[in-house]
């Protein structure tokens, strides 16, 4: 089930005909770019007209799949091993996930999009305090539980198998409980090239978003022209700090980056807040929060079948379409930085605490724009949000005072969202096409950045943001069959792995006889003493290697194929089961710390799924020979539930 460890890093296959899909793609726009726009128009219409009530599924899907592992048994299984800890902090971890999946949208859309549906509503007259209120529960809906469930749900499936099971961290790797070894050809190679398209047409989404509203800004402030050449100048300018970023690594770079990227947008959320009408915006909040929950079963549901409209097309199906299309990279990048938390903790906080930042963002700088509208009748300000939405946030801090200083800093913060979210795609991109690893040439990282760099440009210059919303949709449309094979695939697995957790419980028992005499006072002695690595390593080779032994020699007589040897990390025996799962027992010798800080040695069982948080140092022969018996048994007795 694992691969092998000396494959090269390179994908031949998918790096291969990834990159050559999408040079094809970019370079036909480029070639040809009013016929790709009349293509781009053309093909977005055909999937709104056709295939809204099929985006609206899926995202439902992922929802109700995601909020159940948490809330049932599954929740109590780790990214990871048994004995995996937490590679990152709660805020750095949090800053990461949301500088990836969220962070220009909200700039560009916080003031913009709940302004827009409160001006033109899907139906109805829109400026009215109904509009209003229905604006903010569309705002919720778009950017709340289900654009983030759809990250979480690849990035839970990503950890399961890449940090559980060994496999690699790709999104071929969910088809192993469907398909086995088949895996790791044609078919799982077709999915991660659909998952390198449907990333880099996400992100460079994202991107044209961002270029579109630092352009917006940096003419707001110094009078640069709003133009095309300016743009692309401005993707190769922030293109080139992203690439930096993807040189100096996920610690020194990305994670950064995204703290310093969180702070200034709390710092800029609670200014906001203080300087408008704050009482107003935080009984919004929850009136908004109460509205949303309320609906979001009828929310989720709604196609306007009775009641046609374009609207849904150019919101709703855009932010689902956006959403899966940027699913594998945030959900890769997210899955990279959350080995070691439990799927309930997982979901918990990937899924309700960025919503609920998000939401309260929405809140604060949507209804202060609402509010500037209808009680204040800004009528200059509403003209100018409908004439060119990426203004919105500029114009809306005409009406604070220093409203040059926010304006510059939102700026930076767009530009450094667009280098977070660049360089995380591109560490992404590079994962999909070396076997999910990211110990790669720099070469290859700095490729990629410039595929997303390229691909941004080519597809504004060619339809600006439609060429890119169409993108997005589009590439939704193929991953998001893999995805729902691979939930599939996904839920299959967590029953087995949750099938064997409730074969298991952690073997201490002894047989009786083998505790007479003094030898309970050696054992208690080791349990009162601290022992170094030294005397760890030295049981392991006097004791836990000799029997491991003989029960394997045991096991051969009936038949079976074993493997018993010993490390620097510790002693273990492998049973070969065929096509069945294979037992491994495993005594490691794990490092802890004493009350006095000073470092002493366990010698812990481990088995397939990870360390079982017990120690076996100090017991005999006959002690650990009945241990293994009764972890095989347990193991014999999973089999059997499996078949």
């Amino acid at each position: 089930m694992t691969p092998d460890p000396n494959s090269a890093p390179l994908d031949k296959p998918v790096f291969y005909l990834a990159a050559a899909l999408l040079v094809i793609t970019v370079g036909t726009a480029a070639l040809m770019p009013e016929q790709a726009d009349r293509v781009f128009s053309g093909l977005q219409s055909g999937i709104i007209v056709n295939g809204s009530w099929y985006y609206v599924l899926v995202v439902a899907i992922i929802l109700v799949v995601t909020i159940g592992v948490a809330l049932t048994r599954y929740g109590e299984i780790k990214l990871g091993l048994d004995h995996a800890e937490a590679e990152y902090s709660l805020i750095s971890w949090f800053a990461m996930l949301f500088a990836a999946g969220m962070g220009i949208g909200l700039m560009f859309f916080g003031v913009a999009e709940p302004v827009m549906h409160f001006l033109v509503p899907p139906h109805g007259d829109g400026g009215t305090v109904a509009a209003a209120r229905e604006a903010m529960k569309l705002t919720f809906f778009h950017w709340g539980f289900h654009a983030w469930a759809t990250y979480a749900i690849v990035a839970l499936i990503l950890g399961y198998f890449g940090y559980r099971h060994g496999l690699p961290l790709t999104l071929k790797s969910a088809l192993y409980p469907l398909i086995g070894e088949r895996a790791h050809g044609p078919i799982g190679t077709a999915v991660d090239v659909f998952a390198i398209l449907s990333t880099t047409f996400g992100v460079a989404t994202s991107l044209g978003f961002g270029v579109e509203q630092i352009n917006s800004g940096l003419n707001y402030l110094f009078d640069v022209p709003r133009s095309s050449t300016v743009q692309v100048v401005l993707i190769l300018v922030t293109t080139l700090l992203a690439t930096v970023s993807v040189v100096m690594g996920l610690d020194a770079g990305i994670k950064r980056l995204s703290e310093i990227n969180i702070a200034l947008a709390v710092l800029l959320l609670i200014g906001v807040l203080l300087l408008g009408p704050t009482v107003y915006l935080l009984q919004a909040f929850m009136q908004n929060t109460g509205s949303y929950l309320a609906d979001i079963v009828s929310k989720t549901f709604n196609l306007y079948a009775y009641e046609p409209t374009d609207w849904i097309g150019g919101w709703t199906i855009f932010y689902w379409g956006w959403w899966i299309s940027w699913a594998p990279f945030v959900g890769l990048f997210i899955a990279r930085i959350s080995r070691g938390r439990t799927l309930r903790e997982f979901v918990l906080g990937a899924l309700a605490a960025p919503t609920l930042f998000t939401l309260l963002w929405m809140t604060v700088f949507g209804n202060s724009g609402i509010s500037l509208i209808l009680d204040q009748g800004d009528a200059a300000f509403a003209a100018a949000v409908q004439l060119d939405e990426s203004v919105a946030l500029f114009q809306f801090f005409e009406q604070f005072p220093l409203s040059g200083v926010l304006s510059g800093i939102a700026i930076v913060m767009v530009m450094v969202f667009f280098v977070t979210s660049a360089d995380s795609g591109a560490m992404v991109l590079n994962m999909l096409s070396s076997h999910g690893r990211d110990d790669t040439p720099m070469l290859r990282r700095v490729f990629w950045m410039g595929m997303v760099g390229a691909v941004a440009t080519v597809l504004m210059l060619a339809g600006g943001l439609s060429a890119l919303q169409t993108a997005a949709i589009a590439g939704a449309l193929p991953f998001s069959l893999v995805l729902l094979v691979a939930i599939w695939g996904f839920l299959r697995a967590l029953s087995v792995d949750h099938a064997k957790r409730l074969t298991q419980v952690p073997s201490v028992a002894v047989p009786a006889g083998h505790v007479e005499g003094e030898q309970w006072r050696a054992r208690l002695a080791n349990l009162l003493d601290y022992p170094t690595q030294a005397s760890v390593q030295q049981f392991l080779q006097a004791v836990v290697e000799p029997a491991l032994r003989r029960f394997a020699a045991e096991l051969e007589v009936h038949g079976l194929t074993t493997r018993a040897f010993i490390d620097e990390q510790g002693a273990s025996l492998d049973v070969l089961h065929g096509e069945e799962i294979d037992f491994t027992y495993r005594v490691a010798c794990r490092e802890h710390v004493a009350p006095d800080g000073a470092a002493y040695f366990r010698a812990e069982v481990h088995l397939n799924e990870g360390g079982q948080d017990y120690d076996v140092m100090g017991w005999n022969t006959d002690q650990l020979l009945h241990d293994v018996l009764q972890q095989y048994e347990r193991h014999l007795h999973f089999l059997h539930v499996l078949r």
